[in-house]
């Protein structure tokens, strides 16, 4: 198997086995286009993102040092009681069950509080109540769309700088947008729950899938370099600008598969067996972000950074000069086609 996947990465290498990731960027792009305004109508049409208590504001039980963390336990809790109607019971660590609802008045807290120790069967000093506001929830979303602000326009200028052009700059730029989109389109599509903890991890994923174009353009840079000016070599000089920039999103291909794998191993171990075997709830949020978010970003350097630096590339006369070139020169040191002896 080793052995399989190592000659797969060596032809991929050396371009004896290649996939139309520029060839078909019409097509890629036209399918990253859809899949973002298809996240973006998602929430418009269900009416918005299933917000936690921190950004919608309301009541907070902890129950611990509990034997047996049913959730069916605390939602039995809540529906006998008067005023508690709706509710969100999860089991944030061992032998810990978090409670919340929406804002309830004294008499409810002090009702749901003797009704989940009842339903857990602790005493008094094992259940506690807070009061949880919504303008906390709305600070922490003004804080981090500034940070994306500051991220987005300190990693447009360095990456022109790093890359000296704004074209990859503005690419991968793109791909990470549509990654931040479509991760937040799933999470409204599956109605996964947005807390802090998922906001830090959607941060999180802007600086994977830039590390995913980086490396890839990377390749790029090394492929083209001198490929318009006539500086190449002349094996180089076999292949147009796009074509070369499609060799290198698939000479990296292995490493992208690679990296998102060795990311998604360990996200994905926090997500199974600590959020849902282990029961630590406050892990999930963070880890489901991370977990759909690099999928999405490998697929995003793919068939949306690489394809679209192409389409911007392919706007220069001196590239489309090139690729005429190197199409003539084909044509013109194609074999002749030897006449059909029968209609001779």
């Amino acid at each position: 198997m080793s052995n399989r996947f190592a000659r797969f990465g060596n032809d991929l290498h050396s371009g004896r086995r290649s996939y139309p990731f520029v060839q078909k960027r019409g097509l890629w792009l036209g399918i990253a286009l859809a899949l973002v305004v298809l996240s973006v109508l998602v929430p418009v049409v269900k009416g918005g993102f299933n917000l936690g208590i921190d950004f919608t504001g309301g009541s907070e039980f902890t129950v611990s040092d509990v034997a047996n963390t049913d959730v069916a336990l605390g939602e039995r809790a809540v529906a006998s009681t008067s005023g508690a109607d709706e509710a969100t019971v999860t089991n944030i660590a061992p032998g810990t069950v978090r409670v919340q609802t929406q804002q309830l008045d004294d008499d409810q807290t002090l009702a749901l509080k003797k009704e989940l120790q009842s339903a857990y069967g602790v005493g008094e000093d094992r259940v506690t109540s807070t009061f949880v506001g919504p303008t906390w929830g709305q600070g922490v979303t003004q804080q981090a769309l500034w940070g994306l602000l500051v991220f987005v326009a300190l990693a447009l200028v360095l990456m022109a700088l790093y890359f000296r052009t704004w074209k990859m700059s503005v690419s991968a730029i793109a791909a990470m947008l549509f990654t931040i989109v479509v991760t937040a389109g799933v999470y409204s599509l599956v109605d996964f729950e947005i807390t802090p903890s998922a906001v830090i991890g959607f941060l999180t994923v802007l600086s994977y899938s830039l590390y995913d174009s980086v490396v890839v353009f990377d390749k790029v840079r090394e492929n083209t370099a001198g490929l318009v000016d006539g500086t190449a070599p002349a094996e180089r000089k076999k292949r147009t600008y796009a074509e070369q920039v499609n060799l290198a999103v698939n000479q990296t291909l292995v490493r992208s598969i690679n990296t998102s794998v060795v990311g998604i191993l360990p996200v994905g171990s926090i997500l199974f067996i600590g959020a849902y075997l282990l029961g630590a709830g406050t892990l999930k949020d963070l880890s489901l972000s991370l977990f759909v978010g690099i999928i999405v970003g490998t697929l995003a350097t793919l068939f949306v950074a690489a394809p679209l630096y192409s389409v911007l590339r392919d706007r220069e006369a001196a590239v489309r000069e090139q690729s005429r070139e190197v199409l003539a020169r084909r044509t013109t040191d194609a074999p002749p086609v030897s006449a059909d002896p029968v209609s001779a």
